[in-house]
């Protein structure tokens, strides 16, 4: 089905060079992922919370607070990469993995824990 529809891609490279792991270092109860996670979800403006990664375990952990990770990241994985093209090839890998298309895709860093659903809100409200 090709309806269109809203995305949330999350980055979270396992290969963090100043703090290894940070994506999934605890931050309160949680792993500094699962805030961006539960704040994409709880905002209620997207069919699909997506995480892009290139790590099994950030997949294992952000699988468990309920965001989809149907495959690991293929390109755009190391330093050099920028997070728009990290999010472009998520992108293509997720219309081609669902056949879906997406009206507007949301990029998300893992590492903002602060950002909470009624800022997603606030934000989408702006940007449409």
């Amino acid at each position: 089905n090709m309806v269109t529809k809203n995305i949330a891609i999350i980055l979270a490279r396992g290969g963090s060079k100043r703090l290894p792991k940070k994506n999934i270092l605890k931050l309160g109860k949680k792993p500094m992922i699962a805030w961006s996670i539960k704040a994409a979800i709880d905002s209620g403006k997207f069919h699909r919370v997506l995480v892009s990664t290139d790590d099994k375990k950030i997949a294992k952990i952000a699988k468990k607070y309920k965001a989809e990770v149907p495959f690991l990241r293929l390109k755009a994985l190391d330093d050099f990469s920028t997070s728009s093209m990290a999010t472009y090839y998520a992108l293509l890998q997720a219309e081609k993995f669902w056949g879906e298309k997406y009206e507007t895709v949301a990029q998300l860093m893992a590492n903002c824990p602060l950002r909470t659903a009624q800022d997603i809100k606030k934000s989408m409200l702006i940007f449409n």
